[in-house]
């Protein structure tokens, strides 16, 4: 009868292979799946808090229209809130991408021209300063598409984040109808007009930018 060698131990750190019915050796590549789907879910997360931003615009201004300024307020910052949570989680998991921050900052836009225009209509903001603001946006929106069509994108400067954080605080002040005043006029208006000055410089800033990556872009190669 033919003796049974012993079993030999595995070298340490060596790996131990699987006897049948164990079960197969888990393989990196039958992990992908399980990454790419939580990749998935996250990125549809954080677009979905960019949607939700532009679904809440109709909403605030529909109650700053109907005189519901206090529940207007609330819902406008709940919205804005979502700005500084989706470019939070796209860093925070890895998910930022070409489409979803042009997306984030459209949606800004919108949401802070369609409230404003709602506020001019019913007297409680400057229209000067609102036509300032909205017009800049609409021209920063546009340049942005440009340059997003050619692969790229601009990222928003320390002065562009200020001057949104200026913006969302004079709406909500403009939307409590706060009646403290600061000399010739109420503190809301103080508010949108340094978030108008503000515009303006971040205006000039993204269009410095966008002219040095355009010629960037149409410069020729270097012969070698």
């Amino acid at each position: 009868m033919a003796r049974r060698s012993p079993p030999v131990a595995p070298q340490r750190g060596a790996p131990i292979p699987l006897a049948a019915g164990d079960g197969a050796p888990v393989s990196p590549v039958s992990v992908l799946p399980g990454v790419a789907v939580r990749s998935r879910a996250r990125t549809a997360f954080v677009g979905s808090t960019t949607v939700l931003r532009l679904v809440l615009t109709p909403v605030v201004a529909a109650l700053a229209l109907g005189g519901q300024g206090r529940w207007a307020a609330v819902v406008f910052a709940i919205a804005a809130s979502t700005d500084y949570l989706d470019g939070y989680l796209a860093r925070r998991w890895g998910v930022t991408t070409l489409t979803g921050s042009f997306l984030d900052t459209t949606a800004d836009k919108v949401m802070v021209a369609g409230v404003l225009i709602a506020l001019t209509s019913i007297g409680q903001a400057s229209p000067w300063a609102a036509m300032i603001i909205v017009c800049r946006e609409l021209m920063v929106m546009g340049l942005r598409g440009s340059v997003a069509v050619s692969g790229k994108v601009i990222r928003s400067s320390q002065l562009g984040r200020t001057k949104a954080a200026v913006q969302f605080v004079a709406i909500i002040l403009l939307l409590l109808r706060v009646d403290q005043r600061l000399g010739p006029t109420g503190i809301g208006e103080w508010a949108l007009w340094i978030a108008a000055g503000l515009t303006v410089a971040s205006a000039a800033d993204y269009l410095s930018r966008w002219a040095a990556s355009t010629l960037r872009s149409s410069a020729p190669a270097t012969p070698e």
